[in-house]
């Protein structure tokens, strides 16, 4: 990986790990993160966490841009030799597939759609060399996917999946965006998986939809109390594929502030994934499901 550092006008320093998503980008970008925050430079005034980079705001009159590049090509050399390994979660977010609120969404925008004549499962599998909407939808679910970041949408999640490189489901986004999404959208654009926090507009690939709020800013939401975007960057996902009694005994649960979600907690070490990617995403359910 080459880091590459561009100024933004006086204020901001964007720094890219590489120029591919990658875990390995990630982890050196969330040292930095942290290698900056833990260093209280006088001047700096915000970092911004993304998938494998990072922006900081800092204020001129207080540090000089060239020395704050200098500041962070010298954090650059601690966050190489950090260890990868971090504390996190692993959660369980439930998913109707192919449900009708979604299916009647993107029916309304073909137009603006690679397949205008398929759905946006249909069109997804096939690229990704599938013989059907199932089998697309099983690889979908069968892996863990990791929280690269969580924002663009307030708290919506980018989700990176957690196999080898070549295994990696890809689906280009629509041509042209929509200009509305449901509430709870799972799609999918490019290598990310993704949520949608709010109703709008969008261009992510649609394949179903959560029961689960993931954003409340009122804090009602019986697991949103203490903060309210669910997510946190690092977390770890696992789709569950649920029908439409589950999703909607499970929608009832969440309205009543009963619902729970199944989490646990766990540390992800990156060496140790890299060395045997099935054997620890076999471990890391095991740990979910506590078997």
């Amino acid at each position: 990986m080459k880091t590459r550092y561009t100024f933004g006008g006086d204020e901001h320093i964007f720094v890219e790990m590489d120029e591919e998503m990658s875990l390995d980008a990630f982890f050196k970008s969330l040292s930095m993160t942290n290698a900056v925050r833990a260093a209280q430079i006088d001047g700096v005034t915000e970092v911004c966490p993304a998938n494998a980079s990072f922006q900081v705001k800092f204020d001129p009159d207080r540090i000089k841009p060239d020395d704050m590049l200098a500041e962070l090509k010298a954090l650059e050399a601690v966050a190489e030799k950090a260890e990868k390994r971090l504390n996190t979660r692993i959660i369980e977010i439930p998913v109707f597939y192919q449900d009708p609120w979604t299916h009647e969404t993107l029916m309304r925008f073909r137009e603006r759609h690679q397949d205008p004549e398929g759905t946006d499962l249909d069109y997804a599998a096939r690229i990704n060399g599938y013989d059907s909407a199932a089998d697309f939808i099983t690889a979908h679910h069968s892996s863990p996917w990791f929280v690269s970041m969580v924002g663009f949408v307030a708290g919506l999640p980018f989700l990176y999946q957690l196999v080898e490189r070549e295994r990696q489901l890809e689906v280009p986004k629509y041509l042209r965006p929509r200009t509305d999404t449901p509430k709870q959208t799972v799609g999918y654009g490019g290598c990310f998986s993704c949520i949608y926090s709010v109703r709008g507009a969008g261009g992510y690939q649609m394949f179903g939809i959560t029961p689960m709020t993931i954003y409340d800013p009122a804090q009602t939401t019986s697991y949103l109390r203490d903060f309210m975007v669910f997510f946190s960057p690092g977390d770890i996902v696992k789709w569950k594929p649920i029908d439409r009694a589950e999703y909607d005994a499970t929608l009832a649960d969440v309205e009543a502030n009963r619902y729970e979600p199944l989490i646990k907690e766990v540390a992800f070490d990156l060496t140790a994934f890299n060395a045997d990617i099935d054997g620890y995403n076999a471990k890391l359910m095991e740990a979910l499901h506590g078997v």
